[in-house]
């Protein structure tokens, strides 16, 4: 179930102040945070935010298109390595 309208989207209050303390042409910095729950703003669009996965920070360039998402969906926590079954080497 999504959250109520009433409410708004959820953005820790910690990141938000990071992010409205930047300036508005200032792309160098980057963000590092561990909300991975956080919805992306439009304000974010432009600014890189490393988002950690519970290993490392994984660096997301927010753009356009990503508005609306949770930060949490562009650093994945698990990484795929292979299926098994026979490796054939020729």
């Amino acid at each position: 179930m999504p959250r109520s309208l009433k409410k708004g989207p959820f953005v820790q209050s910690k990141l938000y102040k990071k992010i409205k303390s930047l300036k508005e042409g200032d792309q160098a910095t980057v963000i590092k945070t561990y909300s991975r729950a956080s919805v992306i703003l439009p304000e974010m669009v432009g600014k890189t935010i490393q988002v950690h996965n519970g290993n490392k920070f994984i660096p997301v360039k927010i753009n356009d298109n990503l508005v609306g998402h949770k930060l949490g969906e562009f650093s994945p926590t698990r990484l795929f390595r292979s299926h098994g079954g026979d490796k054939k080497i020729k």
